[in-house]
């Protein structure tokens, strides 16, 4: 993590700083499906058009829908063409509909008759710029299908996308992201995909606090080594932790909303116990952004105050110097007036009086201000 100063750029907003869709997407859409028969994962398959994805939720050609099974479908780059697709063929509700081709959202939960919406934001720091970068993904569920789509470049954990079909499918084979250690999670349904996602996204602001807590310490040693970039740094860093803090609190709220429409919406039980350990891991986060934060300001107190030390001590070294010059600049000013009656004007040895004069009111003020420590 880094401990040294870091050079940046100009800072955009938080809005602009949330990863948004690639703009280089491929000509061809590329949809990765998956089916959940009785709790146990199935093959990843590629698809070309949302239809196409969705048919991996059928038994046969015949349409008839297995029963106990879930269908995953995941865009791993959002397009216009897909979106449109998605919106016709499920009849969203037109508000739903520009949520979904505007990325840059609140983490939140909404429900649109019978399919639900819901925006989260997983959490990436980048050590090199000390930046927290927020990746955006909207999921949509309805009857027991649920779409997946990544608003930015990375899957919800963190991970690059690749750019390549094969690598995007190696990644879902891996496993550690098969699910196939979750069968008793999968039973509960298709909520249950959107609970392990979410909390995923949650798991991924620990490893952000980590790296805000390693560069907090490193601005500490900076402010006491009495580096001058330590207040930009404090101020930089501090935008972060409030951005941290911002989205942790909008996922709070989400998984509030998630606990309060359980009982109309006849969660399982056992679905909601899940849901309050996100809830535990939520509290952790922000009470740790806090902290980072409430200690943040106070070394910018500490900074202010060590500032205000060293130009007091500078104060005084500046102060004690001009007295040390003020006094040959007097005797000078003295035995430059033009007066004939002046006792000393006219004797041998007046030049080198005043000379010693000078010299002697400079040594005694300078040594005056050693002993009292403003030299």
């Amino acid at each position: 993590m880094g401990r040294s100063r870091r050079h940046k750029a100009e800072r955009p907003s938080l809005r602009k700083r949330s990863a948004v869709a690639n703009t280089t997407a491929p000509e061809e859409p590329m949809l990765l499906s998956r089916r959940i028969i009785d709790s146990e994962p199935q093959e990843m398959s590629v698809a070309r058009s949302f239809a196409e994805a969705l048919s991996a939720h059928d038994l046969d050609s015949s349409g008839s829908s297995v029963p106990g099974s879930i269908t995953q479908v995941v865009i791993p780059r959002s397009a216009p063409g897909l979106l449109e697709e998605i919106a016709s063929t499920w009849q969203l509700h037109p508000v739903l509909v520009d949520d979904l081709f505007h990325a840059n959202q609140r983490a939140k939960i909404e429900r649109y008759d019978d399919v639900l919406f819901v925006v989260l934001k997983s959490a990436v720091y980048i050590d090199a710029k000390e930046e927290v970068e927020f990746n955006e993904f909207h999921l949509l569920m309805k009857d027991d299908a649920l779409v997946i789509i990544c608003q930015g470049d990375r899957f919800i954990d963190g991970t690059p996308i690749p750019a390549d079909t094969s690598g995007v499918q190696a990644y879902f084979t891996n496993e550690k992201r098969s699910w196939s250690k979750d069968r008793e999670l999968l039973a509960l349904g298709p909520e249950a995909l959107i609970y392990r996602l979410l909390d995923t996204a949650v798991d991924t602001y620990f490893p952000v606090l980590d790296g805000l807590q390693v560069d907090k310490d490193g601005i500490e040693r900076q402010v006491f080594s009495g580096d001058t970039a330590a207040a930009e740094r404090i101020y930089l860093l501090s935008q972060e932790v409030i951005d941290v803090l911002h989205n942790s609190t909008h996922l709070n709220r989400l998984t509030q909303a998630l606990g309060n429409g359980a009982a109309k919406y006849a969660i399982p039980d056992d679905l909601r116990a899940y849901l309050d350990d996100v809830t535990d891991h939520l509290t952790r986060v922000l009470a740790e952004a806090g902290e980072l934060r409430e200690a943040l300001s106070q070394i910018l107190n500490v900074n202010s105050t060590l500032v205000a030390q060293r130009q007091n001590e500078d104060m005084k070294k500046i102060s004690g110097w001009a007295a040390i010059l003020f006094a040959p600049t007097l005797v000078g000013a003295i035995y430059g007036m033009n007066f004939d009656d002046m006792p000393e004007l006219h004797w041998a040895f007046g030049y080198p009086m005043a000379l010693g004069l000078m010299l002697g009111l400079g040594v005694v003020l300078y040594v005056v201000f050693r002993v009292k420590k403003w030299m």
